[in-house]
């Protein structure tokens, strides 16, 4: 797929369709747990696929499951067959910590299965792009040391976090690799930790690094999608400084409050709220959050309606329907 051409023809396009975040509830279309789908590649791209088949979407997009890097540093993931997995617990408490964490190989845990995922969908899904997900670099580094205790570390020793920093760096890095070889078209990297973070802290904590990635491994024909579902207006420019082709911004925002200060050439996508409508909602309510959207933005060149985050598994097929039936207007 000539990627170029496909984000380029993006900009000023009258019909675009939309691009959510929308992989965990083809649960329902394949009949399996979510605890089965987080464990088997083969099932991921099925599931993939179903969404796929159902539904017009601009890209297929792979679970957003923000354990599985974790998980393979030797994090504790809690799993259910109802919920998307969660990390508990401290891995990385002291300097000495740090030290002796090694960095992954990929295949490590379960980030075989989601390579091996990507490999399948692309040879399924075939008249769209396939983006894998993967945690951003802060992002990670929280879950390996605490999110409260991250923050503690960063003010009495920051040097401790920039160290985990680096090797959820390199582990990242390996992990893209593999998926661009394996075939995907683009990478949706969410880092809604660093949507925490106060300017100077994201500077310093979060945008390097997701510098150092986009510049290592976006291309013409390979994307990044940047994702933060946090409080991102006071963090614009320095995301913006991240380089990549997109972003992708949750519903903690108002998109009309940032989009101006984002370069025409790059997309911008957001923001039905995932729980709120897409959960809890009704397909009058996604009717009428899709066309308050469209309305306010939908002249923007580089606009792209998605959700505001990953829609959850249980999220009612009516209205994921009344969300695609109102964007198609």
């Amino acid at each position: 797929m000539e990627m170029k051409q496909w984000v380029e023809a993006l900009f000023g396009a009258a019909d675009k369709k939309p691009f959510p975040i929308l992989s965990f509830p083809g649960i329902q279309l394949i009949g399996c747990s979510v605890g089965d789908l987080v464990r088997d590649g083969g099932l991921q791209a099925l599931c993939m696929k179903a969404i796929a088949d159902r539904y017009p979407t601009l890209a297929s997009v792979s679970l957003m499951d923000l354990s599985v890097e974790a998980e393979a540093f030797g994090a504790h993931a809690v799993f259910s067959e109802d919920e998307v997995p969660s990390i508990t617990g401290v891995l990385l408490d002291t300097e000495e910590d740090v030290a002796r964490l090694e960095i992954p190989t990929v295949g490590t845990a379960r980030t075989g299965e989601y390579v091996k995922a990507i490999g399948q969908a692309v040879e399924m899904i075939q008249d769209r792009p396939v983006f894998a997900g993967v945690i951003g670099p802060f992002s990670l580094s929280a879950r390996l040391m605490g999110m409260t205790e991250t923050m503690y570390h960063a003010v009495d020793e920051p040097e401790m976090v920039e160290a985990v920093l680096e090797k959820a760096t390199a582990f990242l890095l390996d992990y893209i690799r593999a998926f661009r070889d394996t075939g995907a078209h683009g990478i949706v990297m969410a880092e809604p930790a660093a949507g925490l973070l106060s300017p100077d802290w994201n500077a310093r904590f979060s945008v390097p690094y997701v510098k150092r990635i986009v510049s290592a491994l976006q291309t013409d024909t390979f994307p990044v999608i940047y994702h933060n579902c946090g409080n991102t207006v006071p963090l614009i420019d320095a995301i913006v400084a991240t380089g990549a082709k997109a972003f992708h911004f949750g519903n903690a925002i108002r998109l009309s409050d940032l989009i101006d200060k984002i370069p025409a050439d790059r997309l911008v996508m957001g923001n039905v709220d995932p729980a709120g409508q897409f959960t809890h909602g009704t397909p009058d309510s996604i009717r009428e959050a899709v066309r308050a959207l469209v309305e306010t933005l939908g002249a923007q060149p580089n606009y792209i309606l998605s959700s505001g985050c990953d829609i959850p598994p249980k999220a009612p097929l009516e209205n994921i329907d009344a969300f695609f039936e109102a964007a198609a207007r």
